[in-house]
């Protein structure tokens, strides 16, 4: 795996200098300064349950959206949906810096793992190892 220096920009949080996009490494890097948990850096369970509620917590708006609203997605839900998506994003790259991985390398290794499963023509179906 290929690691690149880090910045000390990067590990604190602050805002960021105006860019269209921040990587995933980066992002990574500097949530991490927010990760206030018991036992951080060496407790994945706080982060595992973490992400199981804030996913919840999207899954409950877009049933409310279903519910409430004939499947139309207003600004506001789609605003609330926003933060809620930052969330669930910040829950798994505190599971993943706990487990020591990098972000970039796991949606690298996604996307390598849907392309094998578009070219064999099994992107449906069951299975991890499809």
């Amino acid at each position: 795996m290929h690691r690149r220096a880090i910045d000390p920009a990067e590990t604190t949080i602050g805002p960021l200098p105006d860019c269209s996009c921040v990587d995933l490494l980066t992002y990574q890097r500097r949530s991490r300064a927010t990760a206030r948990y018991p036992d951080a850096g060496s407790n994945p369970i706080y982060p595992t349950l973490g992400l199981c509620g804030e996913a919840g917590e999207v899954a409950d708006k877009v049933k409310k959206v279903i519910r409430d609203r004939g499947g139309e997605f207003s600004p506001e839900v789609k605003h609330a949906l926003e933060l809620e998506l930052g969330d669930v994003l910040w829950y798994v790259a505190q599971l993943a810096t706990e487990l020591g991985l990098e972000l970039d390398q796991v949606a690298r290794a996604n996307l390598d793992k849907l392309a094998s499963r578009a070219a064999r023509d099994v992107i449906g179906g069951e299975g991890d190892h499809r």
